[in-house]
């Protein structure tokens, strides 16, 4: 009995060490989940779609390299929908599972139905891909945008009309959060320029119907008409102005810059303009789309502005997490990426203060070619 003590007491002390062991492993070594709600399937699933890939690459090869101080980033997706009420559902059940960030919404109202979560949680929301003004003033704590603002984009591309000669312009918006946001941009180019709208007109977003839209551009002679919405809608609608007779010039914003979209126009795509707020992603000449289209290239995907945007947030994330020390909580990320400040993402800036979580302020304009790619 008394030299079965010892051994006993020695195999008990290995058991005890190696679970330890196990358990510290566990601890230092575990996966950074990161959470994303977006609308997987309904209006915006091909442009939510490519910005995930986008994501994805950039995640792959974090991973690859052997992640952040030893620990992989594990992306959890649901999808929402695209209704604000199931975003806000998801962004809880994710909180909820030990997200340390949630990443790469799509929506401006269902971002907005998301805000309250962030503050009662405190957990930071990274590249929402929404350009809404609510979500850079006021600064809130917890949510750090990438992209430029849709009213940048719209008073841009209001400017680029007006300096190629068209005068009577249409605007026809989602009536939504999103739509009233965007569309003050739209007045200001407007203003600018001495114009006004020849029509303005709003449609559901839950049931967007042109039928009596149309007309009215048809009647007001419209020689360029702004759409601003999202997805299969605004597809909709550039299809019902084609099929009138119109050869109006079509414009719409960045939310609709991707691969999914061009295919649903189909041939009414030839001559679109969308507004773009990364550099052109066929231009190697900045450092970061060399590195995009690289990866692109060795991942079998298809580079649009889409992935781009998808890529990029993926990448200030990273950044983020790589400042937060040994050990990230939500807390020591929200406080790295506020104390970012300028960061080159290779040859575009973003910045980021106690004052300022706008991240990038870069807007450019593109055009669908014949072989359905944006130019510029």
């Amino acid at each position: 009995m008394t030299t079965l003590l010892p051994q006993l007491a020695r195999r008990l002390l290995l058991a005890a060490t190696a679970t330890a062991l196990a358990a510290s492993a566990s601890i230092v070594h575990a996966d950074f989940t990161i959470g994303q709600t977006a609308g997987h399937s309904g209006q915006v699933a091909a442009s939510v779609g490519e910005a995930t890939r986008g994501a994805k690459m950039y995640f792959d090869i974090v991973n690859a390299s052997g992640g952040i101080n030893g620990q992989k980033i594990n992306l959890v997706s649901l999808d929402d929908k695209f209704d604000p009420k199931i975003a806000a559902t998801n962004a809880k059940q994710l909180i909820d599972q030990g997200v340390i960030s949630l990443f790469l919404n799509r929506g401006t109202p269902h971002t907005q139905e998301i805000m309250p979560l962030l503050t009662e949680h405190k957990v930071p929301l990274v590249g929402p891909s929404t350009g809404a003004m609510v979500l850079h003033k006021p600064v809130h704590p917890w949510l750090f945008n990438v992209r430029a603002t849709y009213q940048r984009e719209a008073e841009r591309a209001i400017e680029h009309l007006s300096l190629i000669g068209m005068d009577r312009i249409a605007i026809v918006q989602v009536n939504d959060s999103f739509g009233d946001d965007a569309v003050q941009g739209a007045m200001a180019g407007l203003t600018k320029t001495n114009k006004k709208p020849v029509v303005h007109e709003k449609y559901d977003r839950a049931k967007p119907d042109f039928s009596a839209i149309v007309p009215k551009l048809i009647e007001k002679q419209a020689q360029a008409v702004m759409f601003i919405g999202s997805g299969t809608a605004v597809v909709q609608g550039m299809k019902a102005v084609r099929d009138a007779g119109s050869t109006a010039q079509l414009v719409t914003l960045s939310n609709n810059a991707s691969l999914g979209f061009i295919k649903d126009l189909g041939p009414v795509g030839y001559g679109v303009i969308v507004s773009q707020v990364f550099p052109y992603e066929r231009s190697i000449a900045k450092p970061i789309i060399k590195e995009i289209s690289e990866a692109a290239q060795k991942a079998g995907v298809d580079l649009t502005p889409t992935v781009v945007e998808g890529y990029v947030s993926a990448k200030v994330l990273v950044e983020g997490l790589k400042r937060a020390g040994k050990t990230p909580t939500r807390q020591s990320l929200r406080d790295a990426l506020e104390a970012m400040g300028r960061y080159d993402l290779g040859g575009i800036e973003l910045g980021y203060g106690p004052k300022d979580h706008s991240g990038l302020d870069y807007v450019d304009l593109a055009i669908v070619d014949q072989n359905g790619k944006f130019r510029r």
